[in-house]
């Protein structure tokens, strides 16, 4: 069928402004009249002609409520803009790695190749008909759309008038793979429905030693659980654990993709993933039976991570120093080196140890995944992660949760060689922490969110703690009065950080307090909208001593927490007594 363009005429909608993840609201906003098409006509309008005109755009996400209606409507506006293919995840499923790893990787029967994506995720928040919906562009680099490019779709957002559409092209099946084919103004429109986890796989089987994982699968002693808390990594967690390496069907949790995540929170925390938790012995009350000795959960769209052992959590900061110090040995993709490592700014400094012991680059950046992206793209960083359960590498621009899970079971078979076979016991998750612990020492961390501050009190509490730091003698004073058992102050800043790639500077990127002993508090501000802010607070306490890094970590963290709010004036300034959050 030919199929014609119409042109609708539209006005600017407030408060489309998007963030380093894209544009997040309730689907409720997202289905009033013209909000979904006047943000997808501002990002055509942001980019350049030959990004949109002939170009092949990936069209997917994690499965969320409203997804199948806004990939429709996303294709109709592609035709309308002159666009040559889409390329559709069946289902609309393709996890936010996955999208990245399609864009660099996947070419067409003819040779085509996709030069940007809008991915449908709101990544780790509820989803279902009250709950959220997000998109977000990313570009021919497989990463999310820089700021020059959400900038300028913001300023689109504010004088838009009107965007074309294809109105009358039928709805596409996108629960069959294959290519339907429409003619229109411009000549041939083509929509390809394609398997979400081919490409993936692929990518993933050219990084590890498969072999190697099955192997350590196939031992009796090794048990595993995996949780996707109904999001799109059950989309890859079959065809992954179990067809590729061969794990028991019953070692998959919760991995049936549901649009409203089986009414849970897709967050793979110790808080939100109750069931994996439980199973690998850290809840609350005894479940009777022995835990698996590995675990691990995912986010909604599968791009953050959580790693347990057996009765034990490993967290995000010491995940990726981890990973940095046994990638050369256990992962084929890295044996010829590590090009550098990065962490974001509020990530413990367990990795800076690593890098600084094996000799390698490392970078401090701001929260966002987009700053690793330019490292990668330059050539100067191979592995990277972020306190908030994000771990990656440079096989795609966006942080990668069973890519992290697939490095940690490559240690794991390194580390166990020798073991597999016979009465040998297995190195465990919690030995491989603990022999990383008494080689660079443990960094004791802990995070504080307090949301919902007033937005005036919150602002005033940051002041005060840049103006003490005009005056180290003076902080140090302060810091004795507060804890004599505390080290000295050797610096304290406002963090900055220009990008060695393209010379960028972001500015006030957290109030950092760094003390003479390697420990750290860190203060920063987050999401001052309507509903307040939230002010978060990240305290990490080094220690070296062998002797000393089997400590409990709150009776670690204790005399640094204690300073951390007496000196911010805490609960003077917000009111509160306790945090809303501790992680």
């Amino acid at each position: 069928m030919v199929f014609k363009v119409s042109t609708v005429s539209t006005s600017p909608i407030d408060g489309q402004k998007p963030g380093t993840s894209g544009l997040r609201k309730k689907v409720k906003v997202f289905k009033q009249p013209n909000y979904l098409e006047n943000f997808v006509q501002a990002t055509f309008n942001a980019l350049t002609a030959e990004k949109v005109k002939g170009a092949t755009l990936v069209v997917s996400g994690d499965g969320r409520y409203y997804s199948k209606d806004a990939v429709q409507i996303i294709i109709k506006m592609a035709a309308a803009n002159g666009v040559r293919r889409v390329w559709v995840g069946k289902n609309t499923l393709l996890s936010t790695p996955a999208v990245s790893a399609v864009i660099r990787e996947r070419s067409g029967a003819d040779g085509s190749k996709a030069t940007g994506a809008f991915i449908l995720t709101a990544s780790h928040n509820p989803g279902g008909p009250t709950e959220d919906f997000g998109i977000k562009y990313n570009m021919e680099n497989g990463g999310p759309a820089p700021e020059s490019i959400t900038d300028k779709i913001y300023e689109n957002t504010k004088t838009i008038k009107e965007y074309p559409i294809a109105q009358d092209l039928p709805n596409v099946d996108i629960s069959a793979v294959g290519v339907t084919s429409f003619e229109g103004p411009e000549g041939k429109f083509d929509v390809e429905v394609f398997d979400p986890a081919d490409d993936y796989v692929k990518l993933m089987k050219s990084i590890f030693d498969f072999e190697a994982i099955r192997k350590l699968l196939s031992s009796p002693k090794f048990t595993f659980c995996y949780d996707a808390l109904h999001g799109v990594a059950g989309a890859y967690a079959h065809r992954i654990f179990v067809e590729e390496l061969g794990a028991q069907e019953s070692a998959l949790l919760n991995c049936t993709p549901k649009e409203d995540f089986g009414g849970g929170h897709p967050d793979p925390n110790l808080t939100y993933a109750k069931e994996l938790v439980a199973r690998m012995g850290l809840g609350k009350s005894d479940t009777g039976g022995e835990p698996p000795e590995f675990g691990a959960a995912a986010d909604g769209d599968a791009d953050r991570n959580m790693i347990l052992g057996k009765r034990f959590f490993v967290t995000p900061s010491d995940s990726v120093a981890i990973i940095a110090a046994n990638a050369i040995g256990a992962i084929p993709y890295f044996s010829s080196g590590l090009k550098g490592v990065a962490r974001s700014m509020p990530t413990s400094a367990a990795l800076d140890v690593v890098a600084k012991s094996l000799n390698l680059k490392f970078f401090e950046v701001p929260t966002g995944w987009k700053f690793f992206g330019n490292l990668m793209d330059a050539g100067m960083c191979s592995v990277c992660g972020e306190e908030s359960f994000g771990t990656g590498s440079d096989h795609i621009r966006e942080k990668d949760g069973i890519w992290a899970v697939l490095a940690w079971m490559s240690i794991l078979a390194h580390k166990n060689k020798g073991n597999i076979d016979g009465n040998a016991k297995l190195v465990s998750v919690e030995d491989i922490v603990r022999q990383h612990w008494a080689t660079y020492g443990r960094h004791y961390y802990t995070r504080y969110d307090y949301e919902n501050v007033d937005a005036g009190k919150a602002k005033e509490l940051m002041e005060h703690l840049v103006k003490l730091q005009s005056s180290i003698p003076e902080v140090n004073k302060i810091v004795k009065g507060i804890r004599s058992d505390v080290a000295s102050v050797a610096s304290a800043d406002e963090f900055e950080y220009k990008d060695p790639v393209d010379g960028s500077i972001s500015k006030h990127q957290g109030i950092r307090y760094l003390f003479e002993d390697g420990s750290r508090l860190v203060f920063r501000l987050s999401g001052t909208g309507s509903e307040g802010a939230t002010i978060r607070l990240y305290i990490e306490q080094y220690e070296k001593d062998a002797s000393k890094t089997g400590r409990e970590s709150q009776e670690a963290l204790s005399p640094l927490v204690d300073l951390a709010l007496k000196l911010s004036k805490m609960e003077e300034f917000t009111g509160r007594s306790a945090p809303t959050v501790i992680t």
